[in-house]
């Protein structure tokens, strides 16, 4: 997402548009790997010295509320990052925590039938399967 969309999307609900959060928003929007709230803050801080890690959280909290990432928490606590909110499956590995979206090439019509049989209109959806990745393997 370029940045005159996110600066339209937060000045629209009238927000202000710092240059740290429109950093955070981009870092975000740009990653597939699901980045934490600490990945992030450690790559910003190299270009953003006075960036702190509660504008950081503040921002992510903020990206939440406007539908342009999905949260993901862990049962280890961890919490990470989804700018993919199209359906898809994290595959998750459990050993260094590597994420990757996968899309099978039929998900929408297993995802149709599955909530045609389950009578249900979701509000939103999270996929994870675990797995030992190739290099931890």
């Amino acid at each position: 997402m370029e940045s005159k969309e996110i600066i339209k999307i937060l000045r629209d609900r009238g927000l202000k548009v710092t240059v740290q959060r429109l950093a955070t928003c981009k870092y975000v929007l740009a990653r597939q790997d699901h980045p934490s709230a600490d990945q992030i803050y450690s790559a910003l801080k190299i270009d953003y010295p006075t960036i702190s890690l509660g504008t950081i959280y503040k921002t992510l909290s903020l990206m939440k509320d406007l539908h342009l990432v999905q949260e993901l928490g862990f049962k280890d606590g961890t919490i990470r990052y989804d700018p993919n909110l199209n359906l898809h499956i994290n595959l998750v590995c459990t050993s260094c925590g590597k994420i990757h979206d996968y899309k099978p090439e039929n998900i929408e019509v297993i995802w149709k039938k599955l909530l045609s049989n389950l009578h249900v209109k979701p509000e939103g959806q999270r996929v994870d399967i675990y797995y030992k990745c190739s290099d931890c393997l």
